[in-house]
C-alpha cells in the first residue's frame, strides 16, 4: 500500500503532537506515531498513557492501511529532507516502512497497529465550546504556579471549577496561589477537575491564540478537547484539590498601588543581591515610599532602592521570595498593580489595576519571615 505527502507538511503535524511521546516509555510502542489512513485521510495518534493526542492531513492514497511507526527515525528523516512530495509504502504483513524521495529509500520497522493502545472516547455528555485565546490565556496565566511535588500530586495541575455561567481556573504549589474567573465561558454544568501539566503545556503550544471554538468535554477520568484537525484526551489528576478559598485573606486593609514594570525591574534588580538559598526581599512601605531591600549576609553582599507609590495603611515591612513574585509580575499584563496587605505574617494579594469584565484575576503569595522582626 502507497500513500504521498509533502514532506514540509507532515513534519509539522507529527511535531505538533510528538510532545506527548516519552524518552523512556513503559512499553515499546508507545515511541510511535500510529498512522491510519482511511479515505484518504492520514490520522496520526501519540499517547503516553496518560496523554493522547491526534491530528490528521490529507495524502493521496490507494487503499486504507494502518501501521505503528517509529517517532523518532521518522521525525529525523522528514527534517532532514528538503520540501518536496514522499512517497509511503507499508506492508502491513511484516510491519515495513519504505520513504522514497528525490534522493533515495530509507526502509524502517514499524509496528502492528492493533498493538497500540486504545484511545479513550468521548459520550459528548458534558461537553461546551469556549474560544481557544480564553482557554490558552487561561493555561498561561495560572499553569506557572502550579506545584512539582509528586507526593502532593492535586499541587501539580491546574483545578477546574465549572459553573452554568463562567469557569474557575487555579493554581497553587503552597507557596503562591493563582485564581483566574472567566466570565466569557458557559458551562452550563457545575462540575470541578485537575488537568495535569503535560496535557496543559501541550494545548497551550497547540492552541491559536484567536476566536477557534475549542470542544471540551470530560467524564470521571478523562478530559476530551477538540479543535481544528487536532484532538487532545488527557487522565483528570485523581485526588481532591485543597480549600483554595480557605487560604485568600479578605481583610486586608493595607493597599498599594504602583507601576508593575518599575516594580518588577526594581525586584529584580534587589534579587542580585539576595541570598541565592533564600531568595528573599524585604519590601518596607512608610507613606508614599516603598523600599526594596536584599542582603546576603555570609557574602556581605547588600542593595536597597526605593519606588513612589499611592499606599494606604499603616506602615509595614514584609518578606517575599523574590523568585516568586518575578515569575508572578510577569505573568501580569497591565501597566499598574494593587497589592493588598494585612499583616506581615499573612499572605499578599497582587491585583492588576482594573480587571476586565470577562475575567477576574487574583494572585497570591505567602510571606517570608524578616531576621529580627
Amino acid at each position: 500500500m502507497k500513500f504521498i505527502v509533502n514532506t514540509d507538511q507532515l513534519f509539522n503535524k507529527l511535531q505538533n503532537i510528538g510532545g506527548t511521546i516519552v524518552s523512556k516509555p513503559v512499553i515499546p510502542i508507545l515511541d510511535h506515531f500510529l498512522f491510519d489512513i482511511t479515505g484518504g485521510v492520514l490520522t496520526i495518534t501519540a499517547t503516553d498513557l496518560e496523554t493522547s493526542m491526534s491530528t490528521s492531513i490529507e495524502v493521496q492514497a490507494d487503499e486504507d492501511v494502518r501501521i505503528a511507526v517509529p517517532s523518532k527515525m521518522c521525525l529525523d528523516t522528514l527534517k532532514a529532507l528538503p520540501h518536496q512530495p514522499v512517497t509511503f509504502t507499508v506492508n502491513e504483513d511484516k510491519n515495513s516502512i519504505e520513504l522514497k524521495s528525490e534522493f533515495g529509500r530509507y526502509k524502517l520497522v514499524g509496528q502492528n497497529a492493533n498493538d497500540f493502545p486504545k484511545i479513550p472516547e468521548t459520550s459528548s455528555e458534558n461537553s461546551f465550546n469556549m474560544g481557544a485565546g480564553v482557554l490558552s490565556s487561561s493555561i498561561a496565566q495560572t499553569i506557572f504556579a502550579s506545584g512539582n511535588d509528586e507526593l502532593r500530586l492535586s499541587l501539580t495541575g491546574v483545578y477546574v471549577q465549572l459553573h452554568s455561567h463562567n469557569a474557575v481556573f487555579v493554581a497553587t504549589d503552597a507557596n503562591r496561589l493563582v485564581k483566574v474567573e472567566r466570565n466569557d465561558i458557559s458551562p452550563g454544568v457545575e462540575s470541578n477537575f485537575i488537568l495535569p501539566k503535560k496535557a496543559l503545556n501541550l494545548l497551550k503550544a497547540n492552541l491559536p491564540h484567536d476566536d477557534t471554538e475549542v470542544k471540551v468535554d470530560f467524564n470521571e477520568s478523562n478530559a476530551f478537547f477538540s479543535f481544528d484537525d487536532v484532538k487532545l484526551i488527557c487522565r483528570l489528576i485523581d485526588e481532591r484539590y485543597p480549600d483554595y478559598k480557605a487560604v485568600i485573606p479578605t481583610d486586608n486593609p493595607n493597599k498599594l498601588a504602583l507601576s508593575r514594570q518599575d516594580f518588577l525591574n526594581s525586584v529584580k534588580r534587589i534579587s542580585i543581591f539576595g541570598n541565592k538559598t533564600t531568595n528573599q526581599i524585604n519590601i518596607k512601605i512608610t507613606g508614599s515610599e516603598l523600599t526594596i531591600s536584599a542582603e546576603d549576609i555570609d557574602l556581605s553582599n547588600e542593595a536597597v532602592e526605593r519606588l513612589g507609590c499611592d499606599y494606604t495603611g499603616e506602615d509595614m515591612e514584609i518578606g517575599f521570595n523574590s523568585k516568586l513574585l518575578i515569575e508572578m509580575l510577569q505573568n501580569l499584563s497591565t501597566p499598574e498593580i494593587i497589592i493588598e496587605l494585612s499583616t506581615p505574617n499573612r499572605a499578599g494579594i497582587i491585583l492588576p489595576s482594573g480587571n476586565e469584565e470577562a475575567e477576574d484575576l487574583l494572585m497570591l503569595i505567602m510571606p517570608m519571615m524578616i531576621a529580627g522582626a
